[in-house]
């Protein structure tokens, strides 16, 4: 792709994020949407390679679908009450209706069939975009609209994706199908809290944004796709294989890594809100994840040469990636725990 147009689109994806981030008007975050939606479809295509041509198809479709529930909605509420305001949605029915076409739009389960597929059929790039950045203008609507959804609406979305993104995930081989599950699972945790304290979701949406970068760089900087290719990553890049393996149980909730920080004070809040159960069940969806996350770190670690494998071994080239953004965001992905005090003083 020229530069250019590369830049472009990229241009383009901060200038619809930051419309929605920034806006208090529906048509203006309902266009903030959409042009992120349009700027990151040629990025999606442009390997021309058919699962690409696919994942862009059925992106837009899936993104076009919930654009069409928002302006359904809204213009419905603005016929009611005159009002066009985000934070006016005074009718329950028309706050949850843009909550589902919101968790559409993120991937929450049971409306998240799409969001595996098309991340499979993603370069690892593009797949980082869409894991991370891609979030950040849904849920800025998502904090907004859910003091007036309905909770067990909330509730529902929240553990079902949590449930949905553990068993889902315990028989991919591959990698980007295993962290798109990743990805449900852990919207559900943000989802879950959101009526309660929303700057609790903020906060778990900050730190898997961190956890969910610092893996995808960790795995393009090896070249690995598949788990069975991880198998032989060791004698090539023992250092970064070991971090990638502390992300990734970081990515599970195991303490003393970032992605316990989270967990425990949603789980904490569930428990002040006195809500047991959808405690206990988040908890348990939690190790669900935590096992497939041990799964691969048994392939890269301790799956030594010479053993078994069914994929070439590469040259040892040097790598010419930056190492300072996958530096900072591995730092980031495993240190956080200790400034939690800090970090909740400022946040909560």
């Amino acid at each position: 792709m020229n530069p250019y147009v590369n830049g472009f689109l990229i241009l383009s994806l901060g200038l619809g994020t930051t419309l929605t981030l920034m806006s208090s008007h529906w048509f203006v975050a309902w266009m903030g949407l959409e042009i992120n939606t349009l700027a990151i479809i040629p990025l999606m295509a442009r390997r021309g390679h058919p699962r690409a041509v696919e994942a862009a198809t059925k992106y837009f479709l899936t993104q076009a679908t919930a654009a069409m529930l928002v302006m359904f909605a809204v213009v419905i509420n603005a016929w009611i009450t005159g009002e066009w305001n985000i934070q006016q949605l005074p009718d329950s029915l028309t706050s949850n209706v843009v909550m589902i076409a919101l968790a559409l739009k993120v991937g929450l389960a049971p409306v998240h069939f799409w969001y595996p597929e098309v991340l499979q059929g993603l370069d690892l790039t593009t797949g980082l975009i869409l894991s991370t950045w891609q979030k950040l203008a849904p849920f800025a609507l998502i904090y907004q609209v859910a003091p007036g959804a309905s909770p067990v609406l909330l509730a529902c979305l929240g553990v079902c994706s949590a449930l949905v993104g553990g068993w889902g995930g315990l028989n991919q081989t591959q990698l980007r199908k295993l962290l798109a599950y990743s990805s449900i699972a852990h919207m559900g945790w943000m989802i879950i809290v959101v009526k309660f304290v929303p700057n609790l979701t903020v906060l778990g949406l900050g730190v898997y944004i961190v956890m969910t970068s610092a893996t995808f760089m960790a795995l393009k900087t090896v070249s690995a796709t598949k788990i069975s290719t991880l198998a032989l990553k060791w004698a090539k890049a023992p250092g970064l294989v070991t971090l990638t393996m502390l992300t990734l149980l970081s990515l599970g909730g195991l303490p003393p890594l970032s992605g316990f920080l989270p967990k425990w004070l949603i789980l904490h809040e569930l428990a002040k809100q006195n809500l047991p159960l959808i405690a206990t069940l988040m908890a348990m969806a939690s190790l669900l994840n935590l096992f497939f996350y041990m799964r691969v770190s048994y392939v890269m670690c301790l799956t030594l040469f010479p053993g078994t494998s069914n994929t070439t071994a590469l040259w040892r080239f040097y790598s010419t990636q930056a190492i300072l953004p996958l530096s900072m965001a591995l730092v980031g992905a495993l240190m956080l725990l200790p400034v939690t005090p800090l970090i909740e003083a400022m946040t909560l």
